[in-house]
């Protein structure tokens, strides 16, 4: 019974959002351009469960290149308008559109010189009239069976909340690098701001044959330096390919009598090489687009000075240097 419920209110939930997406239009396009306007913040603000979606939009907001913060309406009543400066934006959330704090509030920022972007799920509400643009993010029925608690409304809410943010950092031209900027402490930050050349390995840590290396000599090098690849250079030792675990499997499939080969022909001729200077998230999208494992760092003169394995990148679920 338990499981037909969950999937019950996933299905509500969901449907709510595709509808969401196909009423989104205009007025969505206003309240981004009225924030991309402003020389402020985002003020976000409601009451109760819209209240806990209004900080966490104000948070992934800040968190994405536009300044915001979260205001109580019932706090800013009594005190805390203090913290809302002229020029700022309003994002105000209560799906009735009737919050009794809210409709309070609005008026005296507006007298302020703030203009005000409303999410509601009633356009026509008394809210919407005191707001410069409404985004309707009403959904058809709430997954509660009483229909009282708050559940695909809020949920509606702060994925529109998630889309204004998205559509932020792209008109803003917000990069990786601001990303890191803003998330020093954090994993994916410390990905960001790391470069290859803070993690690879290096020297003798490198392994490395000559292009007349035999399966032997190649086997050995493989093993020693444990990253399972060695790569192939040329008597000036230039970068002339990469030799996988996986060569060997599928070289041995080819020839029973695999001890003939030696390095020129196990190797693949042009693998993938990097700059010391990429950062360890271009690093890893690099390694997932391509299903590889290592990534060869070069010079300019295109001979091999590290190399960079998944393992290095990642750890045990953190960044790892060695």
């Amino acid at each position: 019974m338990s499981i037909l419920t969950a999937k019950k209110v996933l299905r509500i939930e969901a449907e709510g959002l595709l509808g969401l997406a196909r009423k989104t239009g205009a007025s969505f396009a206003s309240a981004v351009r009225l924030v991309l306007r402003s020389k402020g913040r985002v003020v976000v603000t409601g009451m109760g469960k819209s209240g806990l979606v209004g900080r966490k939009i104000a948070a992934t907001l800040s968190s994405t290149g536009t300044p915001a913060l979260f205001l109580s309406p019932a706090e800013a009543l009594h005190g805390d308008m203090g913290k809302v400066a002229r020029g700022d934006v309003i994002l105000a959330l209560s799906n009735s559109g009737e919050t009794e704090e809210l409709k309070a509030l609005l008026p005296h920022l507006g007298k302020m010189g703030c203009r005000i972007i409303l999410f509601t799920g009633n356009p026509h509400a008394s809210a919407a009239r005191l707001s410069d643009v409404v985004v309707d993010v009403g959904v058809k029925k709430e997954a509660c069976p009483l229909r009282l608690a708050p559940t695909a409304s809020t949920t509606a809410a702060l994925a529109m909340g998630d889309a204004l943010a998205v559509a932020l950092m792209e008109s803003q031209g917000f990069t990786e690098k601001d990303f890191a900027l803003f998330h020093p402490g954090g994993e994916l930050g410390r990905r960001m701001q790391l470069r290859v050349s803070d993690i690879m390995r290096r020297g003798r840590q490198v392994p490395k044959v000559p292009l007349g290396a035999s399966w032997e000599k190649v086997v050995r090098e493989i093993n020693a330096k444990k990253v399972g690849c060695t790569c192939v250079v040329d008597g000036r030792g230039r970068l002339k390919g990469i030799i996988v675990d996986g060569d060997l499997r599928r070289s041995m499939l080819k020839d029973p009598d695999i001890r003939r080969w030696n390095a020129e022909k196990l190797r693949t001729p042009s693998p993938s090489t990097v700059s010391a200077e990429l950062s360890l998230a271009h690093a890893l999208q690099l390694m997932e687009q391509k299903a590889i494992f290592q990534l060869i760092v070069v010079d300019g003169r295109r001979r091999p000075v590290g190399l960079a394995h998944l393992h290095d990148l990642l750890g045990r679920g953190r960044v790892k240097i060695v």
